[in-house]
Order: C-alpha cells, then structure tokens, then sequence
C-alpha cells in the first residue's frame, strides 16, 4: 500500500560509492585516465593484430573480441562514473538504467562465454595440434565468436525483461556506481524473492558452467605440456596459457563475490564493482602484452612505424 501511493520514478541517481568531498576532482582524473588507458590500450591491441600478419592466428581473433568487449563494457559504466564526481551523483534516466543494465548483462555475459571459447583454443593447440587448423578454421571462429554475443545477449534479455517488469517507485537512489540488478531490485515495489533466486540461478549456473569447462580444459592442456619433453617448450605452452588464466581469475572472483552470495548488498560489493567493471579491463591488454611477445613485436612495430611517419 505504501508503494501505490507513490509517484512512478522516470529517472535514478546513482549514488556511487562513499568517498570524502575533497576528493572529488582527484578521483575524477583516476578514473577519466583508467578509462582512457583501458580504451587505448585495448585500442592497441587491435591495430597490433589488425597490421601484424604474424598475429593472424585464431588465439588474436579472440584476443581481439575480448578487446572490444572490454573497450564497451568499461563505456557502459564508466563515463557515467565520472560525470558522477563532477555532478555530486549523476543522474540517469528510467530507459538509460534498463539499457546501462542490458549492454553491462549482455558484454558480461559474453565476455564469459569468451573466455571459455578461448580456453577451448588452447586446447586444441596444446592437445590437438595436427587438427588445430582444420578445426579452429576462420569459419570456427566467427561462428565461436558470434555464439558468444547470442549467449550474452539472451542472458540479459531474460535479466533485464525480469528486473524491469516489477514496479519501480520505491525511491529513486540506486546506492551503487551503475544500474545493476541487486541495487535496482531494492527500489521495486514487489516481492523480489523470486527475481533475486532467478538472477542467482541463472549466474550461478552459466559461471560455474564456463568455469567448469575452463578448469576441464585446462586439465587437459597441464598433462599435454607436462609430457613435452623440451624444456622450453614447455615454459613457452605455460607463458601462453598463463596469460589467460590470469584474466579468468580476475574475472570470476568479482563475479562470484557480487552476485554469487544470497542476500548479497554488502557496501563492498560496489569496491568491487569497481575493480570488476574500470581495473580489469584495463588489466587484460597489460597481461596479454606482457607475457606475450609475438603482441610486444607487434606494438613494437607499430611505434616505430609512427615515429618514422611523425619524422
């Protein structure tokens, strides 16, 4: 009865995290330049593989479709993040949090999907490798790769359509730093049981899924590398594996820490959130650059190419 006697919210603030007023503009500048080193590096990575005829190989493929998701997963959630600190808390509208919800969902959701497709690759590298290529040819890619966006963009269809047909005119405050399910789902006016159950299954078994198969795959790939007898061989298998599993781990661990507790609304989820949608897609052209040196070649290349054309 409380709810029905409440106007129907057309926009929400995103309150962000707390943080001393003085520090406003300093964080300001941290995160505008954390977003602009994830886009250009990961902007760099892809004009590494795009130019660089060695680098036209299965693997880059998906390190390039990891880089765009990454590049628009960060401008979903970030640009709104720093208009935050300038506004005092920025304010989007009604259509604005169901499409910030959607695409974060969406790419997330892909992303997860991707990281399983490309443990799959390394698999059939390290294990497989008389098939490698007539296997993981350009058409097993683009199918790989489009699979991943159907799958995500499914998931969050489902998610978004579940979250959004509840009455929304609770308040209009969403105490985290984007319109993501477990904040929004505190202004419904409605039971939220089942929506919180749904949001919990649905995660819970699309992660442990893909992380099920990462871990098989992988299983796999340590016995291979372990029955190479040549030494360097070996740490040149683990140097490329390791890559990869990095990123995984710092992808799932936020995961699971948000939306894989029940009854998760701890203040550090939104410390995490943080971490999970501004630091890691930042963190995944460094790993991959720097632990790679067909991709520091590359961005070798490219940097001399420039100073020549600059002179």
């Amino acid at each position: 009865m409380e709810c029905e006697n409440r106007t129907k919210i057309y926009h929400f603030i995103i309150v962000g995290f707390p943080y001393p007023h003085d520090l406003r503009f300093p964080l300001f500048v941290f995160f505008l330049l954390i977003y602009l080193m994830t886009f250009l590096g990961n902007l760099l990575i892809l004009l590494a593989v795009a130019f660089e005829p060695q680098l036209h190989k299965p693997m880059y493929w998906f390190l390039c479709h990891l880089s765009l998701l990454d590049m628009t997963v960060s401008s979903v959630v970030v640009p709104k993040v720093v208009a935050g600190f300038l506004e005092g808390g920025g304010v989007i509208s009604f259509s604005g949090c169901v499409a910030q919800l959607f695409f974060f969902h969406f790419l997330g959701c892909a992303e997860c999907f991707l990281y399983t497709v490309m443990a799959y690759d390394r698999f059939l590298a390290i294990c497989k490798p008389l098939r490698y290529g007539n296997i993981m040819n350009h058409k097993a890619c683009l199918f790989l790769s489009l699979g991943t966006l159907f799958g995500g963009s499914v998931h969050s269809m489902i998610q978004t359509t579940l979250t959004f047909h509840l009455p929304y005119n609770r308040g209009d405050r969403v105490g985290y730093i984007f319109c993501d399910i477990p904040a929004v789902l505190k202004l419904a006016c409605a039971d939220t049981t089942l929506n919180e159950m749904a949001t919990f299954l649905d995660i819970g078994f699309l992660a442990m899924t893909c992380f099920l198969l990462i871990i098989t795959s992988y299983i796999y790939i340590i016995s291979a590398i372990l029955r190479i007898r040549n030494a360097e061989g070996q740490r040149r298998a683990f140097s490329t594996c390791a890559a990869h599993i990095i990123v995984v781990v710092t992808y799932y661990v936020p995961l699971v820490f948000i939306y894989l507790r029940p009854g998760s609304q701890d203040p550090l989820d939104g410390v995490v959130a943080v971490f999970y949608t501004t630091i890691t897609p930042l963190l995944n052209p460094i790993i991959y650059t720097l632990r790679n040196k067909e991709m520091k070649n590359a961005l070798r290349k490219i940097w001399v190419w420039n100073l020549l054309t600059l002179s």
